[in-house]
């Protein structure tokens, strides 16, 4: 469905967040269904993220979202960094960390995480969506709704990097445009 707008079960605001972030989940998903553990552990050079570990990252970063705007808390707990750390944080750690998983490892994971969120935003209404975060607004204004437009753009941003690395892929066909 290629509609953004209020969904039921949501306060209106909360809906078309919610429509958003279902439509570029979808598209991350399908762009990865039937990869390989080798495509999704290509490193592209020594610098590079796999695949695999940006997969991670995003559910890493929809567990800190939902820590955050739900719980209050500004960090991981010790078991979600022994869950999350390498994935979150990427780079060296996540080089190491994740690999060898099959694609469902990955898409099962994000799915576990964004159904809570999604369970935990339909107890919640606009209003607290709409709500300034007291700790991050000492700068500047933040409110729950820019943190959840966040995950939202995160994903935008690395499904780019995903949609690069396939390219890149050993046998990988040209760009047509």
């Amino acid at each position: 469905m290629l509609v953004i707008g209020p969904l039921k079960g949501y306060s209106p605001q909360i809906g078309t967040l919610v429509s958003m972030l279902n439509y570029n989940r979808d598209t991350i998903i399908r762009s990865v269904k039937g990869m390989t553990k080798a495509q999704l552990d290509f490193l592209f050079d020594a610098h590079a993220n796999t695949i695999g570990s940006l997969l991670l990252h995003l559910g890493a970063t929809d567990k800190f979202y939902q820590i955050n705007t739900f719980e209050g808390r500004q960090e991981f707990n010790e078991e979600e960094k022994k869950e999350w750390g390498a994935a979150m944080a990427l780079g060296d750690a996540g080089r190491k960390e994740i690999k060898g998983h099959e694609v469902n490892y990955y898409l099962d994971k994000l799915a576990a995480v964004r159904d809570k969120t999604l369970n935990l935003l339909k107890t919640k209404d606009d209003e607290w969506l709409l709500a300034l975060d007291p700790v991050w607004s000492k700068q500047q204004p933040v409110n729950t709704y820019w943190k959840w437009f966040h995950v939202c753009e995160h994903e935008s941003n690395h499904r780019g990097q995903i949609a690069f690395l396939k390219s890149r892929l050993p046998g990988a066909k040209p760009a047509k445009d």
